[in-house]
């Protein structure tokens, strides 16, 4: 069928029964994202089914890893650049369209990842069959890139699954599981892996039946009057979570879906023109860049061997016992130390709890559970590949520590310190093998927080920072190494946001009013709720730790309040009082007027102190420091990071409004040292921020 037709990214072959099987597998990389190239093979080989009409055409990968990540993500940022997204848009939407109206059965054989581009093409296969396994993961996450759906997706999974399931599918991102994806109808039946394309055969020759009730439901909720209706809701409950001016992208994707007819043509020309228009929003640029630092953070722990197979974490408190239990849910095996059995067992208790959520059967519970053990001897130090110290903020015990457990290492055995600001060129005397140690900061809570602060110091080997990033990748975090200076990169650089938070506090600025000014530029949790949440102890703390080096204060009444016993959201008062986990926010008169420079106030000396630390070489460049910080404090994504939002809003002009702070507030928002750096000056490259790599999606 294929004579004469030469393929580099596509096999194709065709059995007995005149069935073809089409094998995405594409050359030179070890996953399947799906390029110009990708599509142009698979139109011509589409072209030649079209007129062939085999028996039926399963498409599958070859590819160890998954179906597909996606679309290559680097072309599109070059499509971005030349103004050619539109046309690349409808290329893709041709050949899945010429693929959905072959006049044959189709049926995709998904296993592992299928993302993006990848879930479009199954969409337009006429049946889906997925691998029944843990590693099967099928989602659009478009919208986490600024944009949303554009080979087909908006067009086909409203009219496969309804529209309110298919929304939430778009609108959140978040992949599905093989059994979410059948229950949905996004997939029509599952298989064993090592059954999956004996199982696909199948399927073709005997179509599963859709249920009446999905198809009921698929064809009434995306009627006419109803998409009318229900849009309206929808786009509430988006306004409610992110704003439009910060997050064009579900707000375009809710009114393609409303405005799509029946015709087919109609809802993909829509679809085509709304993802063209938002690539060229400064949101889907920095994104987009924010994909490819996150790409870059994860392969720094590539190709190199951690050799750790046992964790022993001292320390059990909220930060320790959570690192404890999060490496070995990761699979590690883990010993847990304290000084007595009645401060491991609340760490172990909560790690059940988190082992019952997140893995669902007794069985993966109890093993999860078996790899985390108490040992309030301190055994396991002796076993272990690496020792976390997770305790007190004090330089002096740390030391003491050290000394204790250091002379029971293995010849090879890394120690690591997981304090949030002591410079660890303090830390280090003393230590017989200082090359061997440096800082993994965790961040509160460990499991949700991506980002792990791999801390240098002078002295430290750097096979053995190699060794920490490969085992932060292996335990799913994003590593960035630091310089050992006085908090880091991440505490540094939120310090003075906090501490400027709580000042305006003390002035009498209503914490609701500051909340809300923060989340207004776009940051995740407003600052008084956010000190509240780390708890105030904590930020004293920190903040009496790093005042002297940034040259700042800790404000007036917060000793009085830890006096008081109100720490924040664990004593159910702080700033705030709480309940049921969430904070009372007092109503504010509605005729307080803000002072127009109060989020200059607020976001200034954050960027100030970036600006200070890239100078410092805290980080080894501008692209690192926006993903430490984005990653470590969640800074307004859609914005790039601190760097990247004095580059977009213009140094001078940042500058200059600092300036304006310090004469009108105090010398505290001078401008410091670094902002004549170049690098200010630079415009961001998406593609350079991956720092090599494959293209993924």
């Amino acid at each position: 069928m294929f004579e004469g037709l030469r393929f580099n990214h596509w096999k194709a072959s065709e059995d007995d029964s005149g069935i073809v099987t089409l094998t995405l597998d594409r050359a030179g990389s070890s996953v399947n994202a799906i390029s110009r190239a990708v599509l142009d093979e698979l139109g011509q080989i589409v072209e030649r089914l079209a007129i062939e009409k085999p028996a039926g055409v399963i498409v599958h990968s070859a590819k160890p890893a998954g179906f597909a990540v996606g679309a290559d993500i680097k072309e599109f940022v070059e499509y971005a650049r030349q103004g050619t997204v539109l046309e690349n848009i409808e290329n893709g939407q041709r050949v899945y369209e010429a693929l959905a109206r072959l006049p044959c059965p189709t049926v995709a054989a998904v296993h592992g990842a299928c993302m993006g581009g990848g879930t479009e093409l199954i969409l337009a296969c006429r049946q889906r069959i997925a691998a029944d396994d843990d590693k099967t993961r099928i989602g659009l996450p478009e919208v986490m890139l600024g944009i949303h759906p554009g080979w087909g997706g908006t067009a086909r999974l409203p009219r496969l699954i309804g529209a309110p399931d298919a929304l939430q599918v778009m609108l959140t991102g978040k992949p599905l599981s093989a059994r979410r994806a059948l229950a949905l109808g996004v997939v029509d039946r599952l298989a064993r892996p090592d059954e999956l394309l004996a199982e696909a055969r199948a399927l073709l020759r005997r179509p599963q039946p859709v249920p009446a009730a999905r198809r009921a439901k698929a064809w009434a909720t995306n009627l006419w009057p109803v998409r009318q209706l229900l849009a309206p809701m929808v786009l509430k409950q988006t306004a409610a979570k992110v704003r439009k001016e910060h997050y064009p992208a579900p707000f375009a994707l809710i009114e393609v879906w409303r405005r799509g007819g029946a015709s087919i043509q109609q809802r993909l020309k829509l679809e085509a023109r709304s993802v063209a228009k938002l690539a060229q929003t400064p949101t889907a640029h920095n994104l987009i860049r924010i994909f490819f630092l996150q790409e870059r953070l994860k392969n720094q722990g590539g190709g190199v061997e951690h050799g750790i197979g046992h964790v022993h974490v001292v320390g059990a408190g909220v930060m320790g016992g959570d690192i404890a239990a999060w490496t070995a849910f990761k699979g590690f095996q883990v010993t847990l130390q304290d000084r007595e059995m009645k401060y491991v067992q609340p760490a172990l208790d909560r790690a059940r709890a988190f082992y019952e959520k997140k893995l669902k059967t007794p069985e993966k519970v109890a093993e999860a559970a078996g790899r985390l053990r108490a040992d309030v001897e301190g055994k396991g130090v002796a076993e272990a590949d690496l020792a976390i110290e997770a305790i007190f903020e004090n330089a002096e015990a740390k030391r003491a520590l050290y000394a204790q457990i250091e002379p029971q290492f293995q010849a090879d055995e890394i120690l690591a310190s997981n304090t949030s600001s002591i410079p660890l060129d303090e830390l280090r005397t003393g230590l017989k093998a200082p090359q061997r140690f440096l800082g993994l900061h965790f961040f509160n809570p460990v499991a949700q927080m991506p980002l792990v602060e791999v801390v240098r110091h002078d002295r430290l080997d750097p096979a053995v920072e190699k060794r920490a990033l490969a085992f932060c990748k292996a335990i799913g975090k994003l590593p960035v190494a630091v310089k050992g200076t006085p908090g880091f990169l991440v505490n540094r650089i939120l310090m003075p946001y906090l501490l400027e938070a709580l000042r305006l506090y003390s002035e009498g600025v209503p914490g609701p009013v500051l909340d809300r000014t923060a989340k207004a530029f776009g940051m995740p949790m407003g600052p008084i709720e956010l000190a509240d949440t780390v708890g105030l102890d904590v930020c004293a703390s920190v903040g009496k730790e790093l005042a002297p080096f940034l040259g700042l204060e800790l404000p007036p009444g917060i000793e009085d309040r830890l006096e008081a016993g109100k720490r924040g959201k664990k004593d159910g008062q702080g700033l705030y009082v709480w309940e049921d986990g969430k904070p009372k926010k007092p109503e504010v008169d509605p005729d307080y007027a803000p002072a127009e420079d109060l989020q200059d106030r607020l976001i200034l000396p954050m960027v100030n102190e970036a600006v200070a630390c890239l100078a410092d070489g805290v980080v080894d460049d501008a692209d690192l420091l926006d993903a430490g910080v984005i990653f470590g404090t969640g800074f307004a994504p859609f914005r790039g990071g601190p760097i990247q939002y004095v580059r977009s809003e213009g140094a001078g002009v940042v500058k200059g409004r600092l300036e304006k702070l310090a004469q009108r507030h105090g010398e505290r928002f001078q401008p410091k040292q670094g902002w004549d750096l170049p690098a200010l000056r630079e415009p961001a490259d998406p593609v350079a921020a991956a720092g090599g790599g494959e293209p993924r999606s």
